[in-house]
């Protein structure tokens, strides 16, 4: 697979996880708390790097593309798992770094309809067909790292490949 269809690939697997976060929100009444929230916004920039390195040509421009979106993605590993493994368990997360983050962003101010915390964390980790929402937004962030470490990859191997 090509490194435009990899980073393309992710963008729109983004895409999807943003779409379906905001239809479970207001079709399905699963309200995000403050950490989802960051993770929404980390999806969206997940988005918005890797479908500018789809978009865009040359192998540096791919590979600062790639690497952006595999950090982006390891963020919002980490985001997923410390929601479920830490702020899960408790039903206050109100200043916690997401919270903060949020705040400074006024992003609850610019779309509210996307990116205001609505619940508490302890509730906000309902399951999904059995699967707590914070382990599915951990396998988008794991499968997107991935996807951007596969095309970095690709990328450097080609590079070694054409020099002498």
């Amino acid at each position: 697979m090509s490194v435009r269809r990899l980073l393309a690939a992710c963008a729109l697997l983004a895409l999807l996880a943003l779409a379906a976060a905001v239809v479970l929100q207001h079709a399905l009444d699963m309200q995000p708390c403050a950490w989802c929230v960051l993770q929404r916004l980390l999806v969206l920039l997940l988005l918005l790097v890797t479908a500018s390195g789809a978009l865009t040509g040359g192998r540096a421009g791919a590979l600062a593309w790639s690497a952006g979106g595999f950090v982006l993605a390891v963020a919002g590993l980490w985001a997923a798992l410390y929601q479920h493994l830490v702020a899960a368990r408790t039903d206050a997360c109100g200043l916690s770094l997401a919270e903060r983050i949020i705040m400074a962003g006024r992003l609850h101010e610019f779309a509210p309809w996307m990116f205001m915390p609505t619940a508490r964390c302890d509730e906000a980790n309902a399951p999904l067909l059995g699967v707590p929402f914070a382990l599915w937004s951990a396998t988008l962030f794991a499968a997107s790292a991935l996807m951007c470490a596969v095309a970095a990859a690709v990328l450097l191997r080609a590079r070694r490949g054409t020099r002498p």
